[in-house]
């Protein structure tokens, strides 16, 4: 029996050497410290008790945005959740506007523990939102990559000192490529302003929402928008009506209007071997009806539609976005050839905005255009999400184990058998 135990082991320890083959030590791997950083920052003071999101309380829309926010993270993206107002109940406003914790901490996401730090939250205290700004610019660090706080609140800050937009200002001049977009469930007037001119301090974007579906979509294009960064400052295109006399652009971020129901094309010089990301938003900068969407479109020279992006809400908004991402694979060709030659992708951002009769058409809408050229991996990872395997490679390891396996369970199997016979 002690032979049968040692054979035993040998067996599973082949196993787990040809398993161990199947998920090379990278796939434990976070991402790089290059990897752009997100924090989402959550009130979750006593006013978001109120039941006006959707038939439920303001704290379970935002729990549900979240988790579908969670499941949403590209592999690429660290993330951290802070929250404001969670922790302590009472009337001491010392203590209350000093109330905000790091729940997750910024890095790779697991799904399981981000969800869990979101799901026991309940409405509480205070809404030192200037105090939880300087918290969360601590949590994203300096260590490369671009950072970006997403802040989520349904009113201003209760605190006063320090005062929000005086934080925002300050973080902004410290230099380290910090943007805040913040995001609304409150519509009253003096939250608008406050929460504008936070997100104008950084060069974010403040949005108003009203629907969970909303909140979760505005989230999610922030999250991803964090991906396709771009240092440089806005440039204008005026976009053509076809894609044959469209301006060519590059890499950068592009501004341009479009009127109610135009339609603007841009051309943009992909390469082999690069991948094009773009990011179209169009914000509705006076009163819209109540149903919009954006789409945006890459198409070929010859009008053969590549791949495209779209979203759509209701009710009041401030800015809708969408994207698209389209890669230019390697070919090998003969020296004579023109591989080296860049493709040429027609971009096209349109809208279904729409207004009453007595709203100005003129100027049309603010688009902003944020277009990346990155290089694409040479052959997809055999790697998929959870540590699951994927491939020929795989397939190859998996037959070889079974076949193992298989054989060394039979053989012993008969060994056995042989020993009984003999005793």
């Amino acid at each position: 029996m002690i032979i049968t135990r040692r054979l035993a082991a040998g067996a599973c320890a082949l196993l787990a050497a040809l398993a161990g083959g199947v998920v090379p030590a990278q796939a434990a791997d976070g991402p790089s410290k290059e990897s752009p950083k997100v924090e989402l920052v959550l009130d979750v003071s006593g006013s978001m008790r109120a039941r006006d999101i959707d038939g439920q309380s303001r704290m379970a829309a935002a729990q549900q945005a979240f988790n579908e926010v969670i499941d949403a993270v590209p592999d690429g993206v660290r993330l951290g959740i802070r929250t404001l107002g969670a922790h302590y109940p009472g009337d001491d406003k010392t203590i209350g506007c000093r109330d905000s914790k790091q729940e997750y901490p910024v890095g790779k996401v697991d799904r399981t523990e981000a969800k869990a730090a979101v799901a026991t939250l309940r409405p509480t205290g205070w809404t030192p939102i200037g105090y939880a700004l300087r918290g969360a610019d601590q949590d994203l660090g300096t260590d490369g990559g671009t950072r970006r706080i997403v802040l989520i609140t349904d009113g201003e800050d209760s605190c006063g000192q320090p005062d929000p937009c005086d934080v925002a200002r300050e973080l902004a001049a410290k230099g380290t490529h910090l943007t805040i977009d913040t995001l609304g469930l409150a519509h009253d007037d003096k939250t608008r302003e406050q929460l504008s001119c936070i997100a104008e301090a950084t060069g974010g974007t403040y949005t108003t929402v009203r629907h969970t579906k909303e909140l979760s979509g505005r989230i999610k294009q922030l999250v991803r928008r964090s991906e396709t960064p771009v240092d440089e400052a806005p440039k204008p295109a005026k976009g053509a009506n076809e894609c044959s006399a469209a301006p060519e652009i590059g890499a950068g971020v592009w501004t341009d209007r479009e009127t109610f129901g135009e339609h603007r094309w841009y051309r943009v010089k992909v390469r082999p071997g690069q991948e094009l990301r773009a990011a179209a938003s169009v914000a509705a900068d006076r009163p819209v009806d109540r149903d919009y969407g954006v789409l945006v479109r890459a198409v070929s020279e010859n009008g053969q539609e590549l791949v495209r992006g779209s979203d759509a809400g209701s009710g009041r908004t401030d800015v809708m976005a969408s994207g698209v991402r389209y890669p230019v694979s390697k070919v090998k060709k003969d020296a004579d050839d023109t591989a080296k030659d860049a493709k040429t992708v027609c971009l096209e951002v349109s809208s279904s905005f729409s207004a009453p009769a007595n709203v100005k058409r003129d100027p049309g809408l603010p688009v902003e255009l944020a277009v990346d050229l990155v290089n694409s991996p040479d052959k997809p990872s055999d790697l998929a999400a959870f540590g699951l395997g994927r491939g020929w490679v795989l397939l190859a390891v998996l037959g070889l184990t079974g076949l193992v396996a298989g054989l060394l369970w039979g053989w012993l199997a008969r060994w056995r058998v042989s020993v009984r016979r003999a005793n």
